[in-house]
């Protein structure tokens, strides 16, 4: 928490480090941090009865309600929150196309970014945020400015502002190219310290009673923290970044391998940052470690299943290449070191962020204390097959390797290999779920299809259907008016629920198959994570099937089940069947539009119950819903046992060595 803190600080200083991404567990607080965060901004002067909060002193030259004559009045920053499920035009804004197209008049309506202006723009499960909205907040944030271009109509406006988000991994991860935009990221969780757990108790049931008097209590300590704020946005203009830091800067992010230029800027801006809120007016070690720590992470995964992380032991090393000028220092710490108020029953949560932190300091913290983020240390080259993995499982391998697990009565564990470029298996027909990047789908973008009479708001205009339309009533009635308006049908991709079950028994051990499988498997969830589809997944063994791991969009939760996963005992095929028809019959009502592919991943033995008639009974549940059987039967002898299951399902029959995307020869 006094990282996360100490990174919505930073950017409330100086708003070039580019905004602050919060992961981690759910109930952390998470929320509440960063809400409370806009009571601690300075105040703004805007133009009044400006949409767009431009500032008197310096308005946009291409506002859309200007130009301004003049005049000013002082509010509070605003903190505008952005819903998962917003549209396009809520984000950015819309045009009224009825006026524009019956009346001529190109009228503007602010979105989302126009209100969170000079502001605070909080986006809650940004990771659930449909891509094509991440990239346009995204891009808005790094330029400062919100471009609206619709039916020939453009429209600009300023969009500064202090971009936070939050998420939990086990929900789904970022691209990593996304990631990169934020600028600092951090990992969260609540305290494992009985005492501060319960002095969090303690002042939520305080609240609970008196929420004034509870704001009361605090708000001389609220008052403080802002003044401390404002003085460090002056100051931070007039910090230094001498050389010596600078070159750290670039040691530590060439040393760490991170991709483009964009770490090195925004750990720059963060070690300025630091600088300026400790007190400084130049930049040392420890600011340049500071920022390190916060904007190095997330911009090391080299693979969809890599952690974020850093070695901290390695990023010492790095900065202890180019120390600091003995004969140029400034004092150590800033106008109030806040460590010795650790531990005060009535300590703001505030008042704990720590602004000159030392490498000792940080030596000296507990592993409890350090952080999620700094107990899984990420090796740029771990790959699927990393060391913690091995070191935990090495038992079991070695007794998989050696025989020494009955293939049909006992366990085996087997370790899969590196995946590899999945094919494409797709659902038939158009659907309306999500956009992704696996099956036809309707979508805001994309090629047009066909028109149809708006059902709502028009925000995509078919100009020839409209046409048409105005024409067939007769153009002496008058222009084109509102009952006229025909928008534009457009065709993409979506994403679906790949719902993996997939056999575990005995049989599947043998002939360490299983690290065939989990290959394999491992190869469609990577396909599953770039196509942004949902997962899930079952197995089936000895009498059961068991739902490892309920439909989410943690791909890297997927591979982490599929990595433990052993095998042994008998077939129960129908079972695995019968609660993949459970799952999808859940998902449709959580999500009815997004459309369920399951993939069966067996040999098709079934040696459990009345085998045959079960199976063919649970098959007939999946009837309506599109399947995929991957046959993993091996040997000279063959019962093509997988490819009847599959004329149940009346899904195809994929060999296991066919799962690999095959490039075609030119």
């Amino acid at each position: 928490m006094d990282d996360l803190k100490l990174a919505l600080v930073l950017n409330a200083v100086s708003p070039q480090v580019g905004g602050v991404l919060v992961r981690g567990e759910k109930g952390t607080a998470k929320s509440t941090i960063v809400r409370a965060l806009a009571e601690l901004l300075p105040a703004v002067d805007v133009v009044p009865g400006c949409r767009f909060a431009c500032d008197p002193a310096a308005p946009y030259g291409q506002c859309p309600d200007g130009p301004h004559d003049g005049g000013r009045e002082t509010r509070r920053a605003r903190l505008v929150e952005l819903p998962v499920g917003a549209s396009e035009d809520r984000l950015a804004g819309s045009l009224d196309l009825e006026k524009a197209l019956a009346h001529g008049v190109a009228a503007f309506e602010p979105g989302l970014l126009a209100a969170a202006h000079r502001g605070v723009l909080y986006v809650d499960e940004v990771n659930l945020l449909h891509d094509h909205l991440v990239d346009l907040l995204l891009d808005a944030a790094a330029l400062g400015t919100c471009y609206v271009e619709r039916e020939g109509v453009s429209v600009r406006h300023a969009a500064r502002f202090l971009l936070a988000g939050t998420m939990n991994p086990e929900e789904g991860e970022l691209r990593p190219q996304l990631l990169d935009r934020f600028g600092l990221t951090v990992e969260v969780r609540a305290s494992r310290d009985p005492g501060e757990r319960a002095e969090v108790i303690r002042r939520r049931m305080a609240y609970e009673r008196d929420p004034e008097g509870f704001s009361a209590d605090w708000a001389a300590r609220e008052q403080e923290l802002a003044a401390r704020i404002a003085e460090a946005r002056e100051r931070v203009r007039s910090v230094r970044l001498p050389d010596a830091a600078l070159k750290q800067i670039a040691t530590v992010c060439a040393g760490f391998e991170v991709d483009g230029m964009r770490a090195d800027l925004v750990t720059a801006h963060a070690a300025v940052a630091h600088a300026a809120w400790a007190g400084r007016d130049k930049v040392t070690t420890r600011d340049v470690r500071e920022a390190a720590r916060l904007a190095l992470p997330h911009r090391r995964r080299r693979d969809p299943f890599d952690a974020p992380g850093l070695d901290e032991k390695k990023l010492d090393e790095l900065l202890n290449q180019f120390p600091d000028d003995p004969d140029d220092t400034d004092p150590p710490d800033g106008p109030q070191d806040e460590r010795n108020d650790q531990g005060r029953d009535d300590q703001s949560p505030a008042d704990q962020v720590d602004p000159g932190q030392t490498d000792q300091g940080q030596a000296e913290r507990s592993p409890a204390d350090q952080g999620q983020a700094h107990q899984n240390q990420a090796n740029p080259d771990q790959g699927l097959n990393d060391q913690r993995f091995n070191d935990q499982h090495q038992n079991q391998q070695d007794q998989a390797q050696q025989g020494h697990a009955d293939p049909t009565q006992g366990e085996s564990f087997q370790v899969a290999g590196t995946p590899y470029k999945a094919r494409l298996f797709s659902v038939p027909g158009v659907g309306g779920g999500a956009p992704g990047r696996r099956s036809r789908g309707r979508s805001a973008k994309g090629r047009t299809v066909g028109s149809r009479t708006p059902k709502a708001k028009v925000t995509n205009v078919h100009l020839m259907a409209t046409l048409r339309a105005a024409a067939r009533r007769g153009w002496r009635q008058g222009p084109v008016r509102a009952a006229d308006l025909r928008e534009a049908v457009r065709e993409g991709r979506e994403g679906n629920l790949v719902l993996f079950v997939v056999d575990a028994s005995g049989s599947m051990g043998a002939r360490k198959r299983m690290g065939e499988v989990k290959t394999a498997v491992l190869s469609l969830l990577l396909d599953a994570y770039q196509r942004r589809d949902k997962i899930g997944l079952i197995t089936f063994r000895g009498d059961s099937a068991e739902l490892v791991l309920p439909p989410t969009s943690s791909v890297e939760a997927g591979a982490a089940r599929m990595r433990l996963l052993k095998t042994g005992g008998r077939t129960p095929i129908a079972a695995g069947l019968v609660k993949a028809a459970e799952v999808l019959a859940v998902e449709r009502l959580r999500d009815p539009a997004r459309r369920p592919l399951v993939v069966v991943v067996t040999d098709g033995r079934a040696t459990s119950g009345a085998a045959d008639s079960d199976t063919h009974r649970a098959a007939a549940l999946l009837k309506d819903t599109a399947c995929v059987v991957v046959d993993c039967e091996s040997g000279p002898v063959r019962l093509g046992l997988a490819a009847r299951l599959a004329v149940r399902l009346a899904a195809p029959v994929v060999d296991l060595s066919d799962v690999a995307h095959v490039m075609k020869a030119a």
